[in-house]
């Protein structure tokens, strides 16, 4: 919308944009895609990206910018898309994200940049309610077109090196952010990671299907081009410590991103039985080659016949069409409230039942029993109800007494959630709270040991990529004015 533009002129460009239906997104056809790990969702093609970005009628107050954790400028860049500019477009998303087209296939956009899109909830002169903008789709089909263009992630040239070496550990999005961030500001970044190869949650949490590692890879290649160090098979805190980092290894300074992957339990009986697996083992083992895992985990896991999940959230959903393409026959999803209630992505639900998931809902196990080889065979699980709203509004799930069945179950993948990890906590002289979480000056991201920073989920708890990524560029300012203050001082003590 032009500055020279009268207030009719502008009203009736406002509906005509309004009047374009939402454009579709092409996906496997789920009998397909159950056969294979390639990503549902397929590229969409340029007149229609074209069409869905000329749906954005320019918000003033760009409500979608204030609900992106990052900040994306999305109206620049849906502008320039129409405009037919992918690499100004892309050029645009990278200002303010470093992962945009990891963002645009796994950020929750409805609860985030398109829930708070005025094109979905706009009166209509037809009448007829139409979706938000698809912008997490089309963030990723810029930016996958950029790269296709030019044979790859746009260069970057580093400031010249300032001599400070900083560790990074953990090679999530938070740590790769910081890696990023510092390295073209002339700090050399080293990133350890206890996995066999780099890249977090990014590898070892998320499905082929949803996003395909190639554009890890790319981004990885394309971080060591730009400087960045990557060493693996190494746990900080074991392996070596905090304290040898800096005192031994000379790095000057440490930033802790260690997210938040240790899954939660159940405490019930018959947890500790064969086949029964926690969520990132499970994924793991079902999702990624051989020599990407340490050599306990190499072996597919089991599935059988019937295969239980429990838990609502994204990780749930991950692991039942994980079942699905490993072969299962029956999965069910178990869940302890309603639909209403889960905390994860409504399409990853719709999509699992187009596969062939059932869910129980109001259910939730109390023990698991196992064969005469020590492997799981059935799930007790029991009814529950919801109680009136507590005090906050929630609530909560209460055992239906009597009510308890049992279901036929050849594998159960737990997925109920994630927290720090306690041993890291231990063996680190890093002061943290009572859920293993880091404790950080808040102004700062500074720790309890001056030289140490942290951030992402290891502070903040498991959330989203794009919250890490948020939480990664913000450490990364606190890094380098830290690093300044250090060749201040070096400069002050040359000059006495």
């Amino acid at each position: 919308m032009t500055s020279t533009q009268q207030p009719n002129e502008q009203t009736e460009n406002i509906q005509d944009r309004l009047a374009i239906p939402r454009q579709q997104v092409p996906k496997q056809q789920p009998r397909e895609r159950v056969q294979n790990f390639e990503e549902t969702y397929l590229p969409m093609k340029m007149d229609a990206a074209i069409v869905e970005a000329a749906r954005c009628i320019d918000c003033p107050s760009a409500p979608c910018m204030v609900a992106c954790p990052v900040h994306n400028d999305i109206p620049g860049a849906l502008k320039l898309l129409e405009d037919g500019d992918i690499l100004g477009a892309a050029a645009k998303f990278r200002e303010t994200s470093t992962l945009p087209e990891m963002c645009g296939r796994l950020c929750p956009q409805e609860s985030l940049c398109e829930g708070d899109c005025v094109v979905g909830f706009a009166i209509r002169p037809d009448g007829i309610k139409e979706a938000p903008v698809a912008i997490g789709r089309l963030e990723s089909f810029i930016t996958d077109s950029q790269r296709a263009e030019l044979g790859g992630f746009p260069k970057q040239e580093p400031a010249p090196s300032t001599g400070r070496r900083v560790a990074i550990v953990g090679s999530g999005p938070a740590g790769l952010t910081v890696a990023e961030e510092l390295e073209l500001r002339g700090h050399h970044c080293a990133v350890f990671d206890m996995w066999p190869e780099p890249g977090g949650v990014l590898r070892y949490g998320i499905p082929n299907f949803k996003m395909k590692k190639e554009l890890l890879e790319e981004k990885l290649d394309a971080l060591r081009d730009l400087g960045v160090e990557f060493i693996n098979n190494t746990k900080i805190g074991t392996d070596v410590t905090i304290q040898e980092l800096h005192d031994d290894l000379d790095y000057d300074v440490i930033f802790l991103g260690t997210g938040a992957g240790v899954g939660n339990v159940m405490r019930i009986e018959g947890e500790e039985l064969g086949n029964v697996y926690q969520a990132t083992d499970f994924l793991v083992r079902g999702n990624l080659e051989p020599d990407e895992l340490p050599e306990h985990q190499r072996e597919r896991p089991v599935v059988g016949e019937n295969v239980v999940v429990v838990g609502g959230g994204d990780t749930s959903m991950d692991c039942v069409r994980t079942a699905v393409r490993l072969g299962a026959d029956n999965v069910t999803c178990v869940y302890r409230r309603t639909e209403k209630e889960m905390l994860g992505r409504a399409e990853e639900r719709v999509h699992a039942r187009e596969e062939g998931v059932e869910f129980a809902y109001l259910t939730t196990p109390v023990r698991f029993v196992g064969d005469d080889d020590g492997n799981v065979k059935e799930v007790e699980l029991v009814k529950m109800e919801l109680s009136e709203p507590d005090e906050s509004g929630r609530r909560r799930p209460v055992v239906i007494e009597g009510s308890n069945y049992t279901v036929p179950a050849s594998a159960v993948a737990i997925a109920i959630g994630y927290g720090a990890d306690p041993e890291f906590a231990e063996a680190a002289p890093i002061e943290t709270n009572r859920w293993h979480l880091i404790e950080i000056d808040e102004r700062t991201g500074q720790t309890n040991i001056p030289y140490v920073f942290a951030g992402g989920d290891a502070v903040q708890g498991a959330d989203l990529v794009v919250t890490a990524i948020a939480d990664g560029k913000r450490a990364a300012t606190w890094l380098h004015t830290y690093l300044s203050g250090l060749d201040a001082m070096d400069a002050s003590d040359r000059n006495a």
